[in-house]
């Protein structure tokens, strides 16, 4: 059986993933069912909500203790954040947890600073003004954005370890809804920093939208509602999974030019026949 060569693992700060699919913990109709999909996601990293309404659920039972802290590193959120002051206080909340449960999470946060319900698309003044506080507090930051490459660049500016653009609003399903506003946004993410890592957050519904985000030249994908409000979450963890791995080998090997007119697969050498004209 033919090997092929090993891919470079995606580094975020200190921390080194083996998976480019990082999964959400939230909205599962069980803790037993979440981790069943976590696990047939093959996710190393898994984002949680550092909320009490988020922890516990309905019979008391804390999220934390359906984790395995040992094989996941645990990447805390501020979601349901509307300002810096709050994105803040959770981003700490969320260390001392995960100092407190030795996971190897405490030192990171994924910034969340919304600007409106009803679309949930973030806050560009204030997630910029958070990062740049988070930064100077030794956290490691990865910011939600929109696919705004102006506030992307911006974001990197202010010492953000990765900058993760939405490819349309969270829980949408919508898929890369401006792919040209993406491919922008890597463009001046990596431009002189190749390895920058750039991952789409947000707005995935099924597992060919992971695939295009990876083949846009993504560095990886982060979801949640997509498996966990799926018809059989379990399958669909295992099709993001395998989406994550697809794209990442597509756009590793290079795609074909788009031609308006065909390319003949087979010699022309030899043929009985020519076309009439």
């Amino acid at each position: 059986m033919t090997t092929l060569p090993p891919d470079k693992p995606l580094v975020l700060g200190t921390h080194t993933l083996n998976s480019r699919l990082i999964v959400g913990t939230g909205k599962y109709a069980t803790f037993e069912l979440m981790q069943e999909c976590l696990e047939a996601s093959g996710s190393d990293v898994i984002t949680v909500a550092v909320r009490r309404e988020r922890l516990v659920d309905a019979s008391g039972r804390n999220i934390l203790e359906f984790i395995d802290l040992k094989r996941y590193t645990i990447l805390p959120n501020t979601a349901g954040c509307f300002n810096t002051e709050d994105a803040i206080r959770v981003a700490r909340l969320g260390r001392e947890i995960l100092r407190g449960l030795e996971n190897s999470g405490a030192d990171w946060v994924k910034l969340e600073v919304l600007a409106d319900t009803r679309t949930l698309l973030p806050d560009p003044v204030a997630t910029v003004e958070a990062c740049k506080q988070l930064v100077e507090d030794g956290f490691q930051v990865l910011c939600y954005t929109s696919d705004d490459p102006i506030t992307a660049r911006r974001l990197k500016d202010a010492g953000a370890t990765s900058v993760m653009p939405a490819g349309s609003p969270i829980g949408s399903g919508q898929g890369v809804l401006n792919p040209n506003n993406i491919r922008i946004c890597l463009e001046y993410l990596k431009e002189n920093d190749p390895d920058y890592p750039v991952i789409i957050d947000a707005g995935v519904g099924t597992a060919s939208d992971v695939a295009f985000a990876m083949e846009l030249g993504c560095d990886g994908v982060l979801l949640n509602t997509a498996i966990a409000s799926a018809r059989d979450p379990l399958r669909m963890a295992v099709a993001m999974k395998q989406a994550c791995e697809a794209g990442r080998h597509a756009v590793l090997s290079g795609r074909i030019p788009r031609k308006l007119y065909a390319t003949a697969s087979s010699p022309t050498e030899g043929v009985i026949s020519r076309p009439l004209g």
